[in-house]
């Protein structure tokens, strides 16, 4: 291994310009990996905080209701031609307890919490907006939606007659903390809250219907004592939500619906960029390859007379076989390292520049270990893959040949 190592280092001392070149490209190509893997990992990330920032990743909750087609009891002729399907009513889970431990036991599912959600009136003096009655377990519920971290105003208080409001909805009916809040159900049930705090989701529907109250509240005003409308779960990896709600709903015997089944767009989207993410990387590794090939190609006609001279001098064919392979190492190392540089320093110096009103970073870019690693290691494998044919070809060669003919 040292006298191939030897003559690898040398050659390429030799031919320093081809060298330097090679490395640039090499290393420009990780940089590129390492930027644009980082760059639309956080923008993947900004998209799923935005839109799950604000809903559960599981909703476990009765199935709806079906029509079922009237037969003649002595033949199987339907009696109906068409079946219209029943209007759906508000169906609460009378064992909120069973489902609820039995979606935490869910491998894969991190938290859940029982959930009473309906239709209401939100009303102040002569105003009336139409809104969510969302009644929660103040502890539990912070594992699906951490509403403590989105207050603007007042603080995180649930319960008795304690509620939170959106942002949107205090200003449209004039409200702050400290204020009192009726609330009518279309059944003219009725209540009157003391509003704690006020939140921002970040989304607009939330901040302008969202009334957050304590769950046995909601229980009363919807006339479900004792029942909820659905149990909300949050899971480990967001993309694995599908599969951990078809194992929630075989456990539970009751619908779970996924936040993929409810956002297709947004699965779509995601897909996309990170197929993009992959086909860039794809001819990024592709040319770095074909530049390390090229030019350990001429390499091999320009030391043809000198690889000739080892050959006949004893150097094996597997030593000469090792020279260029070795080449190509030296260089994927060497420029993984100065790319994986150059990539990072490419992403904090767009975190810093790319920032919002309040000087916080648009897309908050991270380079974990991980990414630059994996970079890395596709770096050296291509040019230990693109100095291959070189090698072979250089090992092939006749030193009688090359002697006489250069």
């Amino acid at each position: 291994m040292m006298p191939a190592l030897t003559i690898a280092l040398r050659f390429l001392k030799e031919g320093r310009q081809q060298t330097a070149l090679i490395v640039i490209g090499a290393a420009v190509g990780v940089a590129v990996m390492v930027f644009l893997s980082a760059l639309i990992d956080a923008v993947q990330r900004d998209l799923i905080d935005k839109t799950l920032g604000t809903q559960a990743h599981i909703v476990v909750k009765q199935r709806d209701e079906v029509a079922r087609p009237l037969y003649e009891p002595r033949s199987a002729e339907r009696l109906l031609r068409a079946i219209q399907q029943p209007p759906q009513r508000l169906r609460p889970i009378l064992n909120a307890k069973t489902v609820l431990e039995q979606t935490r036991s869910t491998p894969d599912v991190q938290a859940a919490s029982p959930v009473a959600i309906g239709a209401g009136f939100a009303v102040r003096g002569e105003a009336r907006k139409a809104v969510a009655i969302t009644g929660i377990e103040p502890q539990t519920y912070l594992g699906i939606i951490d509403l403590s971290v989105r207050l603007v105003r007042g603080s995180y208080r649930v319960g008795g007659s304690d509620a939170l409001i959106g942002v949107e909805l205090a200003r449209q009916l004039g409200l702050s903390v400290g204020d009192k809040l009726r609330l009518l159900t279309t059944e003219k049930r009725t209540v009157v809250l003391n509003v704690t705090g006020v939140f921002d989701l970040e989304n607009k529907d939330a901040n302008e219907r969202w009334v957050v109250l304590a769950l046995a509240v909601a229980q009363n005003l919807l006339d479900i004592p004792g029942g909820v409308t659905e149990v909300d779960a949050v899971v480990a990896n967001v993309f694995d939500a599908r599969e951990v709600a078809a194992k929630v709903s075989r456990r539970t015997g009751l619908s779970a619906e996924s936040w993929m089944d409810r956002n297709a767009q947004l699965l779509v989207a995601l897909s996309s960029q990170d197929s993009s993410s992959k086909t860039i990387q794809f001819f990024v590794v592709l040319a770095v390859a074909l530049g390390i090939a090229s030019v350990l190609f001429v390499s091999v006609v320009q030391k043809s007379r000198e690889i000739g001279i080892l050959k006949a001098f004893g150097t094996s064919t597997r030593t000469v076989l090792r020279v260029f392979l070795l080449q190509g190492l030296i260089v994927g190392v060497v420029g993984s390292l100065l790319g994986c540089a150059l990539g990072a320093g490419l992403s904090l110096l767009f975190r810093g520049a790319v920032v919002g009103p309040d000087g916080r970073p648009t897309l908050p870019i991270e380079v974990p270990a991980e990414l630059l690693l994996g970079a890395s290691v596709v770096a050296i494998a291509s040019s230990v893959l693109a100095g291959y044919l070189p090698a072979r070809r250089a090992a092939r060669l006749d030193p009688a040949v090359v002697i006489r003919y250069g």
